[in-house]
C-alpha cells in the first residue's frame, strides 16, 4: 500500500505542477496580451491627437484611462495582486469622462448628470473604504509569483 500511496502523490504532484505551469502560461499570455493591446490603443490615440492638432480633455482623459489599465497590467504582473483601487480610478475617469463629453458636446444637463455625479462619488467613497481597509487590516501575508507566502522585509 506504500507504493500505491506513494504513487498517488506523485501522480497527484505532477498534476498540480502541469496545472500551474498552465495557469501561470495564461496569466502572462493574458497580461502581455492586454498591456500590448492597451499600449497600442494609447498609442493610436496620441496619433489621432497628433492628425487633428488638438487634444480635447475627453482625450486626456482618455490617455489616463489608458495609464491607469498599463499601471495596473504593471502592478499585477509584478505582484500577482490585481488593484482593486485601480479599477475604481479608471472607473471614475471613465465616468468624468462621460460627464464631461456628454454636458459640453451634447446635450443640456438633467437628471442623467445627477446620476453620474453620484456614480463618481459612490466610486471616490469605494475607494476611501478600500483604503481604510487596507490601512485598518492589512493582509497577513504577501504572496510572491510563484504564489507562495513570502516573509516580508524585517528592516523597513
Amino acid at each position: 500500500m506504500k507504493w500505491a500511496d506513494g504513487s498517488r502523490k506523485r501522480m497527484h504532484d505532477g498534476a498540480n505542477a502541469v496545472g500551474n505551469l498552465l495557469v501561470e502560461g495564461f496569466h502572462y499570455l493574458g497580461l502581455f496580451a492586454i498591456g500590448a493591446i492597451t499600449a497600442w490603443a494609447s498609442v493610436m490615440a496620441f496619433v489621432d491627437m497628433f492628425n487633428t492638432g488638438r487634444a480635447s480633455i475627453d482625450d486626456i482623459l482618455l490617455l489616463f484611462i489608458y495609464l491607469e489599465l498599463g499601471a495596473m497590467v504593471g502592478i499585477y504582473f509584478k505582484t500577482n495582486h490585481l488593484p482593486i483601487r485601480f479599477l475604481l480610478y479608471i472607473a471614475i475617469t471613465a465616468l468624468t469622462r462621460y460627464l464631461i463629453g456628454d454636458v459640453s458636446h451634447h446635450r443640456t444637463p438633467d437628471v442623467g448628470l445627477v446620476y453620474l455625479c453620484g456614480g463618481i462619488f459612490f466610486l471616490a467613497l469605494s475607494v476611501l473604504a478600500v483604503r481604510f481597509a487596507s490601512y485598518k487590516f492589512p493582509s497577513s501575508k504577501a504572496i510572491g509569483a510563484t504564489g507562495e507566502a513570502v516573509e516580508a522585509d524585517k528592516d523597513k
